[in-house]
C-alpha cells in the first residue's frame, strides 16, 4: 500500500480525481524552479480524510457542482412523486396554470357565442323483438253482404191486355230496344202483332214440331207460327226460332228498316209492305193502344 494518498476508497471521497479538484488552477502555473512541496505522511494524509468525513460541508468546487445536482434531481422526483400521489389520493387535477387556463377559455367562449343547432331528432326503430302481429291484431274487415238482385219492374197490363199479352208486348220493346230501333218503329210492331196474333204466342196445327216450344195458343193457317205469324216455308227462320218472340221481333224490324223512308209512312202502310197481308188496313185500327202500350213499357 502507498502512503501518499492513492488509497482507493469505496466511497469517493479521496483519489486522485478529487485532489486535482481540489487544487486550485493557479497553484499548478507555478514557476518550475520551485522545489515540490514535501509529501505528506501517511498519519496526515488519513487526518485529511477524516477531515473531509468530519466536515462535508466544507467548500469543495468538484463537490459542490455534484451535490448541486444531485439536489435538483431529488427536488423535481420529489415534486413529480407529491403530484402523481395527490393524483392518485384525491384525484384532483392540478390547477392550470394561467397562460393555459386562458387558452382554454378562448374556444370556450367562442362556443357559447356561437347558435346552437337543434338536434335532429332520433327517428324510433320497432323493437325486433316484439312483432307487429302481438302489439296490434288485425282487425277482421267485415265481408260485404252481397247486393240484393234487383227485381224486375213489374208493369201493369195498359189497353186492355192481360198478363200473357203485355209480357209479350215488353218483349217486343226490348228486342227493338237492343236493336237501336227508334220509338216509331216499336210501335209498329206492337200494332202489328195485334192484328196477327192479338199478342198471342201461336203454335201451328200444320207444323206439330212448333208445338214442342212455349206457346199460349194454336193456329190453323198454313204454317205460320209466333207473334207476327211468321211462315218458315218463306225463309222467316227456323220453326224453333220463330217461336221465340224476341227472335221473331227482331227478324220483322229487320225487314221493316229495308224499306224507304219507313219512319213517314202511315202505320199500316209501313206494317204491310213488311207482311204482305191480304188485309192491308187492319193494323191501322191498333195504332193508338199501340201507343199507349209502348209508352207504359218505356215509362
Amino acid at each position: 500500500m502507498r502512503d501518499d494518498g492513492t488509497l482507493d476508497d469505496q466511497y469517493g471521497l479521496g483519489g486522485s480525481a478529487d485532489r486535482s479538484d481540489d487544487t486550485p488552477s493557479a497553484d499548478r502555473s507555478t514557476s518550475l524552479s520551485e522545489p515540490p512541496a514535501p509529501r505528506l505522511s501517511g498519519l496526515n494524509s488519513l487526518r485529511t480524510r477524516l477531515g473531509g468525513f468530519a466536515n462535508p460541508l466544507s467548500a469543495r468546487p468538484g463537490r459542490t457542482r455534484m451535490a448541486a445536482a444531485t439536489g435538483l434531481v431529488c427536488c423535481l422526483g420529489l415534486v413529480g412523486f407529491t403530484q402523481v400521489g395527490a393524483d392518485a389520493v384525491g384525484g384532483t387535477e392540478a390547477p392550470a396554470q394561467p397562460a393555459e387556463v386562458a387558452l382554454r377559455a378562448t374556444p370556450d367562449a367562442a362556443s357559447r357565442g356561437s347558435a346552437r343547432q337543434t338536434p335532429a331528432p332520433v327517428a324510433q326503430t320497432a323493437d325486433p323483438d316484439v312483432s307487429p302481429s302481438a302489439t296490434k291484431k288485425p282487425v277482421a274487415k267485415p265481408k260485404p253482404k252481397p247486393k240484393p238482385k234487383p227485381k224486375p219492374t213489374r208493369i201493369a197490363p195498359v189497353a186492355g191486355l192481360d198478363e200473357d199479352q203485355m209480357d209479350n208486348a215488353k218483349a217486343i220493346v226490348r228486342a227493338g230496344r237492343d236493336m237501336g230501333v227508334p220509338r216509331r218503329g216499336l210501335v209498329i210492331a206492337v200494332a202489328t202483332a195485334m192484328q196477327e196474333s192479338d199478342l198471342y204466342n201461336y203454335a201451328s196445327a200444320v207444323l206439330p214440331e212448333s208445338q214442342n216450344y212455349p206457346h199460349q195458343a194454336i193456329g190453323w193457317d198454313h204454317d205460320s207460327v209466333g207473334l207476327f205469324q211468321q211462315r218458315p216455308s218463306s225463309g222467316w227462320g227456323a220453326v224453333g226460332d220463330l217461336m221465340d218472340p224476341k227472335f221473331a221481333t227482331r227478324q220483322f224490324l229487320a225487314a221493316l228498316e229495308q224499306i224507304p223512308g219507313w219512319q213517314d209512312l202511315p202505320l199500316t202502310v209501313a206494317a204491310q209492305a213488311v207482311q204482305v197481308s191480304g188485309f192491308p188496313d187492319a193494323y191501322a185500327q191498333h195504332e193508338w193502344r199501340a201507343e199507349e202500350v209502348v209508352g207504359a213499357i218505356l215509362g
